[in-house]
């Protein structure tokens, strides 16, 4: 029809609004972006996918093979569309199990997550599932064991990023991949919102101990450090 305008239709809403990307997904995209190069052509595997968005990311970055664990089932389903609907669906594989188990034997080039890791109790939050922040007292409850496996899963020269609370102690995550002949980097320090319910619920001990050193609060506002490391082979001759 003459002078009419073309209906543009919306594509099917893949969101489930518990798995909405964080701020922690975003500044983990950054630093992915930011070294697009080292993406191309990659085997990338994700723990705890989630909404998808980073294993997206990535397929735009031009990954070659796109796996995703996440121990949630509509973390799956949710993965799995999205990424059939940006294209990347012959290149993608995506399981349901815990952690590292599902790939056992396997290696990749890149291996990205963004582990729960807030030193909390599991609790439901702003409509979140337990599982999507809650790390144990300490925070590292899955952090550890995830550390420890890193090193069987990276191919020759192949590396991990992942986000890191500054509050988690980043000595002991440099200590425990050390221990298996890899070393840690700080790819990016940045700030980000931690809500009341969370602060709540953090472990007295590390509010007290960090309160001011890498929680910062103004008024009612409280942010915390977040870094994004970049973990790999150690250099020759040491650290």
């Amino acid at each position: 029809m003459p002078g009419s305008r073309p209906v543009i239709v919306p594509p099917a809403p893949v969101a489930v609004p518990a798995l909405r990307p964080s701020e922690y997904t975003a500044a983990l995209i950054q630093v992915l972006r930011a070294d697009a190069s080292r993406v191309r052509g990659a085997r990338v595997l994700e723990v705890g996918c989630g909404s998808g968005a980073v294993l997206a990311a990535l397929g735009a970055l031009g990954a070659a093979h796109l796996c995703g664990i996440d121990i949630e089932d509509n973390a799956i389903s949710a993965s799995t569309q999205l990424l059939e609907e940006l294209g990347h669906g012959a290149i993608s594989e995506l399981l349901c199990g815990d952690m590292l188990r599902p790939v056992a034997g396997r290696r990749f080039d890149l291996i990205v997550a963004n582990l729960p890791h807030f030193p909390m109790p599991a609790v439901e939050i702003g409509g979140r599932l337990p599982t999507w922040s809650a790390g144990g007292a300490d925070g590292r409850s899955l952090l550890d064991p995830f550390l420890a496996g890193l090193a069987d899963h990276l191919a020759p020269g192949g590396r991990a990023v992942i986000a890191h609370n500054a509050f988690d102690d980043l000595g002991r995550s440099r200590d425990r991949v050390a221990a298996s002949g890899l070393s840690l980097r700080v790819a990016l320090t940045t700030l980000v919102y931690i809500s009341p319910e969370k602060l709540a619920r953090m472990t007295a001990e590390i509010l007290r101990a960090e309160d001011g050193r890498t929680i910062h609060r103004y008024g009612p506002y409280s942010f915390g450090e977040l870094h994004i490391v970049e973990i790999g082979p150690a250099p020759e001759g040491g650290s």
